[in-house]
């Protein structure tokens, strides 16, 4: 019979014939290898959320206001991250992050909301 090796250090595996690393420590050291790129990209789009939701709520303090798309890129804002979409009946257009909203306006002015 030949003896198992582990995944990542190549040790000898004693134990149950389906284990495949030597310690928990390799186990885990694998597994985060593996996952790396998607952990990543995760936590990367996690940030940009956390910054767009940070950004909406220090200018939109009474609930509901207006401000540029200026101000907003100034701040770090990124367009391409939100959480949700709504359309209104009318046509309107609100992009989310969370509870915090902004939609877009003519000249290049947002609508900035908050969902109750």
């Amino acid at each position: 019979m030949e003896s198992k090796k582990c995944l990542e250090c190549g040790e000898k595996v004693i134990g149950r014939i389906d284990k495949k690393f030597c310690s928990d420590y390799c186990r885990n050291a694998y597994n985060n290898k593996v996952n790396k790129e998607s952990k990543n990209l995760i936590r990367n789009t996690n940030n940009r959320l956390r910054k767009n939701y940070k950004v909406l709520t220090e200018l939109n303090t009474t609930g509901k206001t207006k401000t540029t798309r200026r101000k907003l890129f100034d701040r770090g804002f990124d367009f391409h991250f939100f959480t949700s979409i709504y359309t209104t009946k009318t046509g309107n257009t609100y992009y989310y992050v969370y509870d915090q909203g902004y939609l877009p306006l003519e000249n290049e002015m947002y609508l900035l909301i908050k969902k109750e």
